[in-house]
């Protein structure tokens, strides 16, 4: 990628309301020239607003979004929807972002230096997203009212996330290289989620099929889930992960067979539910 043609755009000072970001990605801004760039328009709360309003832009675009790198500068926290549903090209943000980074993305690749805020690749059908920080609630989730989160593509966050990571996640992997909050996996209908670190309660509730791995701690295991075996390890997207790991299956509740792979050597106080092991 470090061929792509670089177009930098930095906010000139951090906004006060929120500002729409759509219009930020690839696809919209390949085959433009810098003065059209600028002129294009995007909402800033209930009003119109030129981009020429918002950032200053240096560099130049390229004729095809697979060849254009966007890179972002300063504090886009009141920025949302930055790379909805772009398809190809790279996005870089330097700086904290807000909601909705990635939303129904289907290709492409988007690195956050710094954190991002709730609903991070909310519904994402493919490409990769990378944060180098923490990120918010719901990562890799589904629309409010719909049945189907995350379908395909790589979320890696290397610090911690928020509740409801994987909501009705159907495919994809999403990986934690921190903690993730309660509901971990909730509704989850496939795909994998990986966490390095610790969970919070109720993982896994209601989830019908897919794959969770916990390196770290759980406050417990829902009943609904049943003890299956103790593997010495697993795989994610290829790589071998260490256990050994309790294997539950459930939701039984919902008719479920998805996966938990727990740490046994984080999680003694599950050690009572070896007597269940057929």
């Amino acid at each position: 990628m470090s061929d792509m043609t670089e177009l930098k755009l930095k906010i000139k000072a951090p906004p006060q309301t929120p500002i729409e970001g759509e219009v930020l990605t690839p696809d919209n801004l390949a085959g433009r020239s810098v003065n059209e760039i600028l002129d294009l328009e995007t909402w800033r709360g209930n009003r119109r607003v030129k981009l020429s309003d918002l950032f200053t832009v240096e560099g130049e675009s390229a004729s095809k979004p697979s060849d254009l790198h966007i890179i972002l500068e300063g504090d886009l926290r009141k920025v949302r929807h930055i790379g909805a549903r772009m398809s190809a090209g790279k996005i870089t943000i330097n700086g904290p972002v807000g909601t909705f980074v990635g939303f129904e993305m289907t290709g492409g690749t988007i690195v956050v230096n710094g954190d991002a805020d709730a609903f991070l690749g909310m519904g994402m059908n493919g490409g990769v997203i990378e944060v180098n920080g923490n990120a918010g609630d719901a990562v890799g989730s589904g629309y409010w009212g719909t049945r189907c989160g995350m379908k395909g593509g790589l979320i890696v966050v290397k610090g911690n996330v928020g509740a409801e990571v994987g909501r009705w996640m159907k495919d994809g992997t999403i990986r934690v290289g921190g903690n993730a909050d309660v509901f971990a996996g909730v509704r989850m209908q496939g795909g994998t989620i990986f966490v390095a670190g610790n969970v919070g309660a109720k993982l896994g509730a209601a989830m019908t099929n897919g794959k969770i791995v916990v390196l770290g701690s759980v406050p417990n295991i829902l009943p609904s889930f049943h003890i299956d075996e103790i593997r010495p390890n697993t795989k994610v997207d290829g790589d071998k992960i260490q256990g050994p790991f309790y294997v539950f299956y459930g939701d039984i509740t919902e008719g479920g067979n998805g996966k938990l792979f727990i740490s046994v050597e984080k999680n003694p106080h599950l050690k009572y539910r070896e007597a269940y092991l057929l």
